[in-house]
């Protein structure tokens, strides 16, 4: 239970937010359903995932596993009366028992392909017709209306050109266009109440509502290019508008490369924000109200994985004027995985998801203080270490649990000072995390035994010589502290080696949360330890009432509970001021965290040896002999100096 129980700085160590910790190798040996990507890399097919759920991997032992699009979280929606069928490496969709697709096709690939009406039916099946397919297209309808954006879309002239406020300019005329020519399509042809096209720029879905809320609290779904929106009735239906109402859902699937994160009036230089979504139109009419009265829900299908540590923003195009930029205002998160994110927003508007990769600006402050308490520490903890070594009055089980504290801890330190920025070479940086992670791990170890030895020490403070205390400590405890972290750093290695070192640092990649490989073991050395300590003040409570009034027993006693007291303000304060590290006071427990924990070897020099009575009387000892020894020396050549001068 005694020594530093965190390593200096960790703070520093934990702050890294790097996503991906990716080995360069000089050729690519991929799994099955994976492609190599630049010599280097490996990335698993469409439909595939990689066993760490990083998109681009370099672990030779990794696999790639199909995605099963039809269960949670992806859950691919297929439309009334169908259902989801995982395939390998992708899905399809079937009509359900008793119905079928109006084509006579036994699959589909989506939402905005379901024609699944029942088999024997047939009055319906025109009305259901998808627009894209029937024969009877007027020049007015969807077709006419896609055919305009691409035509848009092809004129290259102003793109071409660069200029932001041009493009921007261009994009909200090319918006608005389709929102305004899909609703007048759909309200010219009422009785269509569903109108569906899509091809591989576009898609549009239109609904037309033609009387009032059927229920109080009625949904309207839309899907496009596995997009969706939700929209309350309430809002659709326009009270003091004569006639039918419509709604439009519009997915582009390139616009988001033209109108892409450069757009975005948050965009910070310092970040990598990209677009992560199509652009999605969401319009009500004919007249055109975009504030309502419930928030819209919408679902964006990811075009990229999202990194775990990838931040999400809800945006739409905000146009002011001619011109137009992405904007958060009224948009809000709801929920977020790996391929899909929820936002709901307050109007209605063209949207669209945000991904940021934030890279994080060190504190210099808090470098400095790291290293020059870190550079303070190692001069401790060999003054510590020589002083377990050689002072002979204070050896003991003991001593030595505390020599060998103090060595992990200053090799720790020494690699951490010298070689945690060694990440040029991969393999070598992988090996410096592994070193790193060994020792720090070793270094909790080494307390846990500190803590086992001052119990059973307790215990037996009525025995003078505690020979049966330290056989038990001395079988246990070099097969404990070194055996025990080379098990856990072994077991890592083996199940996830290519997470050890990040581009930034030579330390435990944050992903899929490997670093609780190192966290674990730790909270759980500190929960031991505490339930030690509990145990340990008991103890000497019940001692100290028993006891004769035996002064050195009571020295004895006094000194066990000042070095438990230290230890436990060393062990929990720092991880308190660890934990603390959140809201308004984050930066100023960030510098009491690190200011305490790199000085942990100077709590030990401390605690253990210049508290100790007999190290002061070893250091007097030394002193006295020391200067006896220069006075000797002293006149002894004086001495001899003077003898010449004698004889004359």
């Amino acid at each position: 239970m005694r020594g530093p129980s965190l390593l200096p700085g960790l703070c520093f160590l934990l702050s890294l937010s790097e996503v991906m910790a990716q080995k360069s190798i000089a050729s690519c040996n991929c799994p099955q359903h994976a492609d190599c990507v630049n010599s280097t890399h490996c990335t698993c097919k469409h439909g595939y995932t990689s066993m760490h759920g990083e998109e681009f991997f370099t672990f030779p032992l990794a696999t790639c596993e199909d995605i099963d699009e039809c269960k949670p979280p992806i859950s691919i929606y297929c439309g009334e009366n169908a259902a989801c069928q995982n395939t390998d490496g992708g899905f399809y969709c079937h009509c359900n028992p008793g119905y079928k697709l109006l084509s006579g096709a036994p699959q589909f690939q989506n939402p905005n392909e379901n024609t699944c009406q029942k088999a024997t039916s047939s009055a319906t099946t025109k009305a259901m017709k998808d627009v894209s397919t029937s024969p009877a297209l007027e020049p007015s309808q969807l077709q006419r209306v896609v055919e305009t954006f691409e035509s848009l879309l092809a004129n290259k002239t102003l793109l071409g050109t660069g200029e932001k406020e041009k493009v921007a300019s261009w994009a909200t005329g090319v918006l608005q266009t389709l929102e305004t020519d899909a609703l007048d399509t759909a309200l010219k042809s009422p009785e269509q109440k569903i109108q569906k096209i899509h091809n591989s720029t576009v898609a549009i879905e239109t609904r037309v509502v033609t009387d009032n809320c059927s229920e109080e609290e009625q949904i309207f779904s839309l899907n496009t290019h596995m997009n969706s929106v939700d929209i309350h009735c309430n809002d659709v239906v326009q009270g003091n508008i004569q006639g039918p109402t419509a709604i439009a859902l519009i997915s582009y699937s390139s616009l988001g490369n033209i109108i892409n994160a450069t757009f975005f009036e948050e965009s910070n230089e310092k970040d990598r924000v990209y677009l992560n979504s199509e652009v999605v139109s969401a319009a009500i009419g004919p007249q055109r109200n975009k504030s309502l009265s419930k928030s819209v829900i919408l679902s964006f299908q990811h075009v990229k994985m999202k990194p775990n540590k990838g931040k999400v923003f809800c945006v739409y195009w905000k146009s002011t004027g001619d011109h137009g930029q992405w904007s958060r205002d009224g948009c809000f998160l709801i929920q977020e995985n790996k391929t899909h994110t929820v936002c709901n927003s307050t109007h209605l508007s063209s949207f669209a998801v945000l991904m940021a990769l934030t890279s994080q600006e060190k504190d210099p402050g808090l470098t400095v203080i790291t290293y020059v308490g870190l550079g303070i520490s190692l001069l401790c903890l060999l003054l510590a270490a020589l002083t377990f070594l050689l002072c002979k009055t204070i050896q003991n089980t003991s001593t030595s649990i505390h020599l060998q504290l103090s060595i992990c801890l200053f090799l720790a330190h020494l690699l951490f000072l010298t070689a945690i920025d060694q990440t040029e070479i991969k393999v070598l940086c992988a090996i410096i995390a592994g070193a790193l992670h060994y020792l720090y791990l070793a270094s909790f170890t080494w307390m846990l035994l500190e803590g086992l030895n001052l119990f059973l020490t307790a215990r037996n403070l009525t025995v003078v010589n505690y020979s049966s205390v330290s056989k038990i400590m001395k079988k246990l405890m070099f097969p404990v502290g070194y055996g025990v972290p080379a098990v856990i750093v072994a077991i890592s290695a083996v199940i996830k080696s290519d997470l050890y070192g990040t581009p930034d640092r030579c330390w435990l990649n944050l992903d899929q949360g490997f670093i609780w490989s190192f966290l674990g073991p730790v909270c759980a050395i500190i929960c031991v330890n505490l339930v030690i300590f509990l145990l340990i003040l008991w103890i000497l409570k019940r001692k100290l009432s028993s006891l004769n009034s035996e002064v050195s027993t009571i020295q004895n006693i006094r000194m066990l509970t000042l070095k438990a007291t230290a230890q436990l303000f060393i062990l929990g304060c720092t991880w308190f001021l660890g934990i603390l590290q959140v809201g308004p006071a984050a930066h100023v427990m960030a510098y009491l965290f690190t200011i305490i924990n790199s000085l942990q070897g100077v709590f030990i020099f401390l605690v253990y040896c210049l508290l100790s009575q007999q190290v002061r009387k070893w250091f007097g000892e030394i002193t006295k002999s020391k200067s006896e020894s220069e006075a000797y020396t002293l006149s002894t050549k004086f001495g001899a100096d003077s003898k010449p001068s004698e004889s004359k």
